[in-house]
């Protein structure tokens, strides 16, 4: 029994570590829409710069963007021509700019256009997740963002396209690194608790 709370105390501080941030922290619920809501904003004056992140999608897409309420019209890094790790500048943002990520669809098209915000989505279902990103040595650090591009979620697992945005910053819900590490450190306490009663 006390292998299996330090098992679980290691396993949560190396989800914690830097090191062990290889991959931005995906969507855990696949196939349940995401509940969270996100709210983008701009954290400094200057470029906002986006860098593909993956794709598993059967549609070809691009991501744009809207600043406060208005769209800038540019649109990039086409899951089907982009590399990993390739960027795209979305143009310059003003520190405190509400921004709302756009997913546009090229083929097959008349689909979309999606949101980052649920409330402008036709369907009225979430089709983004997001996360913190500790970067890697062709993605910068950042804000996570990955969409789902099927009406009413598709499958929901939240990895059709997804990208990494500097300079942005968002109240992101609480990993499950955190949740895991708080139950490795909860086993500690127990394991201890449990010697000192023997003792």
């Amino acid at each position: 029994m006390k292998s299996i709370f330090m098992t679980l105390a290691v396993a949560g501080v190396m989800a914690m570590s830097g090191a062990a941030q290889a991959a931005p922290v995906l969507y855990s619920q696949v196939g349940t829409q995401n509940t969270a809501t996100y709210s983008f904003t701009a954290a400094t004056t200057g470029n906002l710069t986006g860098y593909f992140a993956g794709s598993k999608a059967d549609y070809e897409n691009e991501v744009g963007m809207m600043v406060n309420g208005v769209a800038t019209g540019l649109f990039g890094l086409n899951n089907k021509t982009s590399a990993y790790g390739q960027a795209f500048n979305f143009g310059n943002v003003v520190a405190g700019d509400v921004l709302v990520f756009v997913l546009s669809n090229i083929k097959p098209g008349n689909i979309g256009p999606w949101y980052s915000q649920t409330n402008l989505n036709s369907d009225l279902t979430n089709h983004v997740y997001s996360s913190y990103y500790a970067g890697d040595d062709r993605l910068s650090a950042g804000t996570y963002v990955a969409f789902e591009d099927k009406p009413r979620g598709g499958d929901f697992n939240y990895n059709d396209i997804s990208f990494v945005f500097s300079n942005v910053t968002t109240e992101v819900p609480e990993p499950a690194s955190i949740a895991l590490l708080g139950l490795g450190i909860a086993g500690l306490g127990l394991s201890r608790r449990k010697k000192a009663i023997k003792a």
